[in-house]
């Protein structure tokens, strides 16, 4: 990550199997904290319920982690709690305040958002937003783009990178 007169570049990381995939997301994991938005965009088949899979185990989440594509939210309980939300299947981001998303946003653990943009008007303005898209180097490829909104997840991409040029 650089900066550039306080404009923050964005972050890419290309990962050539779903277990690299997962890999990154459970190194996030490890560093996120109480009150951690991450908002994940890409499409059918990208990678963001694997991405969701590694960074739930990086919180301490035993057992398994499923998409809640029909239930909307799934919660998991690690060293903090997790919040899986999937708002594929809404029809309208109002659909969100039946679902009492500010609780799950500002509350005491980490909420992670599949769709996010179909739901951007009522993301947080501190957030972290991941995008996972296939590489056109090959069927398993990904490149995943991290763009910090604010200063806390700005420093958490950081950190992320850090670790990942430490384990490569």
């Amino acid at each position: 990550m650089r900066k550039l007169s306080g404009v923050i570049i964005l972050t890419l990381i290309k990962t050539s199997s779903p277990e690299e995939t997962a890999r990154i997301g459970k190194i996030l994991g490890t560093l996120l904290r109480v009150g951690d938005v991450v908002c994940l965009s890409g499409g059918l088949g990208a990678g963001k319920t694997r991405f969701t899979q590694g960074l739930a185990c990086g919180i301490g989440v035993s057992g398994p982690v499923t998409s809640p594509t029909f239930t909307i939210i799934n919660e998991y309980q690690g060293r903090l709690p997790l919040y899986h939300m999937d708002v594929y299947r809404l029809n309208d981001p109002l659909e969100m305040e039946d679902l009492g998303y500010e609780d799950y946003f500002y509350s005491h653990g980490v909420t992670v958002v599949e769709w996010a943009e179909r739901v951007a008007k009522l993301l947080p303005v501190e957030r972290l937003d991941v995008i996972i898209n296939r590489s056109p180097e090959g069927e398993e490829f990904r490149t995943i783009t991290f763009t910090p909104c604010g200063e806390g997840p700005a420093v958490l991409v950081k950190e992320l990178m850090k670790l990942v040029c430490a384990r490569n």
